[in-house]
């Protein structure tokens, strides 16, 4: 008599994840995005002439620059796929920097109870009080100008390239800005399922077993936990992207010579009324994206958690 396999949580997610098209459809839309920012810039599909050419400024799409081109001769297709590597970086970046600061202070939390519990999440209430995007001006400001004094330092020392040195400088105080001040809710989150799950019949038998603390939160409960971080990590992604942007847009981001998709909206605006392709075109790109991330991030929480998605 043959014995069936039974599937473990992880396929079971994956297959309710494929029969919800959306999701699937956003995963693989996702997918060709990230591919064609990181891969289509260094091949010959696309010109890349960072400095431009003022004679062919405005183009009109074409076969040799498929969008057209910007105000100062940039091929509109290459600064996309370019603009989507910054903004991405960012957001992913910035993601991971809340999630660790999110996860350990939630977990913490809700593991200890009581008045270190009360105290922590108070400490959560007040910055929730703060001005966001304020702080995140603030902060991107300051940590900038300390790490604009280590630009030396990457190109004397670590033998960096100037461009390079100068993309590092842009890119790191912003996601360590948007990632300190970014991790509130995942805190909550990790807390109120931490919470409810220490009361749970294996962690008691765990406990009864003589296990560390550290033992029972770090292998035992956040494992177990998986599912609801992942979930609102790729609804985390879209958000932070949103708030590079803004602060691109707003002049405070990232700084040219290089470029993202807030950079370009900022340029496009400009010139909305004579030349609507220049924002036309990254905007949907950058919507597009978005849209993904968070049918994505719908679509992984229907499959991790479907008892909270009938509900």
């Amino acid at each position: 008599m043959k014995i069936e396999q039974g599937n473990s949580l992880w396929s079971d997610a994956w297959l309710r994840l494929k029969k919800n098209r959306l999701a699937f459809i956003s995963l693989w839309t996702l997918l060709i995005i990230i591919l064609a920012c990181f891969i289509l810039p260094s091949t010959s599909l696309v010109e890349a002439n960072p400095n431009g050419n003022l004679s062919n400024a405005f183009a009109p799409p074409s076969s040799k620059h498929i969008l057209g081109t910007d105000q100062i001769g940039r091929d509109l297709l290459w600064r996309i796929l370019k603009g989507g590597q910054i903004s991405l970086l960012v957001g992913l970046i910035a993601t991971i920097i809340s999630i660790l600061i999110g996860v350990s202070y939630g977990a913490i939390a809700g593991y200890k109870g009581g008045k270190t519990d009360a105290v922590l999440m108070r400490i959560v209430d007040i910055l929730y009080g703060l001005p966001f995007l304020i702080l995140v001006i603030l902060f991107s400001i300051v940590i900038t100008d300390i790490s604009k004094q280590a630009k030396p330092f990457l190109i004397e020392d670590l033998k960096l390239s100037k461009n390079f040195a100068e993309l590092v400088i842009n890119i790191i105080p912003l996601c360590l800005t948007i990632g300190l001040l970014g991790w509130y809710t995942m805190a909550r989150v990790v807390r109120s399922q931490v919470l409810s799950s220490k009361k749970l019949e294996y962690i008691e038998a765990a406990v009864s077993l003589g296990l560390s603390h550290k033992n029972i939160l770090f292998k035992q409960i956040l494992p177990n936990q998986l599912g609801p971080i992942i979930v609102y990590t790729t609804l985390t992604i879209p958000g932070f992207i949103l708030t590079e942007a803004t602060l691109s847009f707003l002049g405070v981001g990232v700084q040219p010579p290089n470029s993202s998709w807030g950079i370009m909206l900022n340029e496009g605006a400009n010139y909305m009324e004579t030349k609507p392709l220049l924002i036309i075109f990254p905007s949907v790109v950058f919507a597009i994206t978005l849209l993904a991330l968070n049918f994505l991030g719908d679509g992984l929480r229907d499959a991790l958690d479907p008892k909270a998605s009938k509900d």
